[in-house]
């Protein structure tokens, strides 16, 4: 197998890289183990209780998927073999960031649906995390027998049942797909790009096999109430039937790269490397994308990436070009679960695991040393960190180690947010909800350095709900004086650019000035924008300011400062416009220097602020409970004692779907309480939505409790403090 694999990477028409996407417990790690038992890589009778790819502890005993784990196997289909990589994915939405990853280094995705559940909020989330990155999704629904046994649907009724979820999916897909592949892209029933089938007892059917060998929909229905699935799956392997449909429908590399690199990557597509990357060239430029970090215990840092251009090579010196460091390759190869088979290159159009890229983190680009490409598009987390905990090693002597860990730990996740506080001693982990930062503290004990952990604190942000200015800054010196008017940002473009649709950074020239204007802002405003950060907006309404042009760079840095650290509370800012109306600058570079001109626009920025109705912003969560009809009060009950917001309620049967909005802060300790409201008897999950306004009536509480906690004076100063 290995020998036919290193054949196979070979030939770009004949490989398939495919995720398997869905929302939490829905059975792709099950399903993942059938398609390795096909493989003959383990097992068929270990095959869904084996979970091959859940091969971290953790993973094992909490029975979820925690990191996207990756494996190649070779598959025979009609007459040619094929070699399938594939990345098993998580469904909590605790690690959704690992679907974001996995996503750039894939170009097909099975979203696998479960058949009594339906479409859930996660898979909605990870359909859009495929499609922003133009990666083609095809349909598993799942756990048919579970509708014929327990749920004992008809035979018409199971047909309405998958009507219904295959037309909610093309719902979702018309409305997120690119453009030019709306129509190409649905799940279709007659073409084959949907199949149906049991994950857990092997068996899976779509209507291409049934033409093939005369199984009806009515066998199936039989073979499930007669308990024969065991025939079924000799009859219809679930493997042949999921990789006949990921060979026919996902396209190779040679056909996605064409559409997917000009999206994913800003260069010039005449260029060498550009051409090399459209047409999957293994002899062109190497460029390649690194999309997961893990540590080895004996290998040391295993960077997993797509090479989209060139060939990495063992032993050969490469380029990182996002931090401009080089390494040396010590061992390159592809994955097969918690092995890797080490092959001496690994040519375009492949998933690579490469020993020895030193420093290299989740969305480097990498290419050979000694040249100069352009590099691809940032990876954008569609959710954001909003719990933190503080971490303290139990004895002194292990500090140094503990903050290498940290570091290292930062790396593997680039979700998580690691402060490290090398005076006080005192070191924040931020992540997105209770068990991803238990699952962090488990790997920092696991590494070797035995912590203690705070009670989670929820992060907040900072904005206003009012204007002010123009607000005078003045600088220590009195001799430069910057005039500020603040206001809130437009919700259409603060939208845009949570969405990634504007990106954030400083901006060049004349690029963004259409999608501003498109998404609400005035032509005026909108040719005048000089930076985008924590979607706040600076812009620049002055004219002909002498010497403006030279403390340009000090603006930027002093307004991305005081958005990092807001007046209210010290926590980010977001949401604001900040506009320059007049500057009186010093003629002489020396009283015009960074200590001179950051404090001033900082002060003109934090005094303007509390001039603005400043105000405290909440991260929120969906949170959905299904729960039978009798316990649906209870459950109610449970969300409204958690200022939670009860928005939708749909029926079917006897089981009840409540959709609400709660506080991120009322959410400790939610499992256990949920639990014991509906005796058991409920599933549910949640979704991060945001930041929304805290209550009037808990503001200054909440101020104060934050304020205190980071040992600040409990009030937060008047705007005179700054401006006076």
């Amino acid at each position: 197998m290995i020998a036919k694999i290193k054949e196979l990477m070979y030939q770009p028409p004949f490989i398939r890289n495919i995720g398997i996407v869905a929302h939490i417990d829905h059975g792709k790690t099950t399903l993942s183990d059938n398609l390795l038992a096909g493989a003959g890589m383990i097992s068929a009778e270990l095959a869904g209780d084996q979970l091959y790819l859940d091969f971290d502890v953790q993973e094992r005993e909490r029975g979820i998927t925690i990191d996207a784990a990756n494996v190649s196997m070779v598959h025979k289909y009609k007459d040619d073999e094929y070699l399938i990589n594939l990345i098993d994915t998580p469904g909590h939405v605790d690690f959704g960031g690992d679907v974001t990853r996995a996503m750039r280094a894939v170009d097909g995705a099975v979203v696998v649906v479960c058949a009594v559940e339906g479409i859930m909020p996660q898979t909605e989330t990870v359909l859009r995390q495929a499609l922003k990155e133009k990666v083609r999704p095809v349909l598993f629904i799942n756990k048919v027998d579970r509708l014929i046994n327990e749920l004992k649907l008809s035979a018409d009724e199971l047909q309405e049942r998958f009507i219904k979820i295959i037309a909610n999916g093309n719902k979702l897909i018309k409305s997120m797909a690119p453009e030019e592949f709306r129509k190409d892209w649905l799940a279709k029933v007659d073409d084959g790009s949907v199949a149906f089938g049991s994950a857990y007892h092997n068996w899976a059917i779509n209507v291409p096999i049934m033409q093939k060998t005369g199984i009806t929909f009515k066998d199936i229905y039989e073979h499930c109430r007669e308990e024969k699935q065991k025939e079924l799956a000799e009859k219809v392997p679930i493997h042949n039937v999921l990789l006949g449909m990921v060979v026919e429908h996902l396209p190779s590399p040679e056909i996605a790269q064409k559409y997917r690199v000009p999206h994913i990557w800003s260069g010039d597509i005449e260029s060498e490397e550009g051409q090399g990357m459209i047409n999957t060239d293994p002899d062109a430029p190497l460029a390649a994308m690194v999309t997961d970090v893990s540590i080895d215990k004996h290998a040391g840092e295993i960077a997993t990436g797509r090479v989209y251009g060139g060939t990495i090579e063992k032993g050969t010196e490469i380029y990182f070009v996002g931090s401009m460091g080089k390494a040396r390759t010590q061992q390159v190869g592809v994955y097969m679960g918690p092995e890797r088979i080490n092959t001496d290159k690994v040519p375009a159009g492949n998933i690579v695991a490469i020993t020895g890229a030193r420093n290299a983190l989740a969305g480097e680009t990498l290419t050979n040393y000694g040249r100069k490409i352009d590099a691809f598009e940032g990876l954008e987390h569609i959710s954001e960190p909003v719990v933190t905990v503080a971490v303290e090693a139990k004895s002194t002597k292990d500090l140094p180690k503990l903050i290498e860990v940290l570091r290292q730990v930062g790396k593997e996740d680039p979700t998580v947010k690691v402060e490290i506080n090398e005076e006080t001693g005192e070191h924040l982990i931020s992540g997105m909800g209770e068990l991803h930062l238990e699952i962090i503290a488990y790997r920092i004990d696991e590494k070797g350095v035995e912590i203690e952990t705070s009670e989670p604190i929820v992060v907040y942000r900072e904005t206003i709900a009012g204007k002010a200015g123009p607000v005078e800054g003045k600088s220590p010196n009195k001799h430069n004086r910057f005039y500020i008017v603040i206001e809130p940002l437009e919700r259409s473009v603060y939208d845009a650019i949570q969405e990634g649709t504007i990106k954030e950074g400083r901006v060049k020239g004349k690029e963004l000035v259409a999608k501003f204007i498109e998404h609400g802002l005035e032509k005026q405003e909108a040719r005048r924008v000089w930076d985008v950060y924590h979607r706040c907006l600076f812009l620049n309404m002055t004219r002909g300011i002498q010497y403006l042009d030279e403390i340009k760079e000090l603006l930027m840095d002093g307004f991305e400062s005081a958005m990092y650290d807001g007046p209210i509370a010290r926590e980010k800012v977001t949401g604001i416009k900040i506009k320059l109306m007049d500057a009186k600058i010093h003629e002489d570079a020396v009283h015009r220097g960074p200590a001179q001109v950051l404090p001033a626009i900082r002060r003109a920025i934090y005094g303007s602020m509390m001039m603005a109705n400043p105000t405290i912003l909440e991260p929120i969560q969906k949170v959905f409970i299904n729960v039978p009809q009798d316990y649906m009060g209870a459950s109610t009950r449970e969300m409204q004692n958690r200022r939670g917001q009860i928005g939708n309620m749909t029926q079917e049967g006897d089981m009840v779907t409540v959709e609400s909005k709660v506080p991120v802060a009322e959410m400790f300790g939610f499992a256990g309480d949920i639990r014991s409201a509906a005796e058991g008897r409920c599933l549910w999950s949640t979704e991060n939505a945001g930041f929304e306004k805290l209550p009037t009536e808990l503001q200054k509480k909440i101020i104060r409790e934050i304020r205190e906690r980071k040992g600040l004076s409990s009030e937060p100063y008047g705007p005179d403090h700054y401006i006076g």
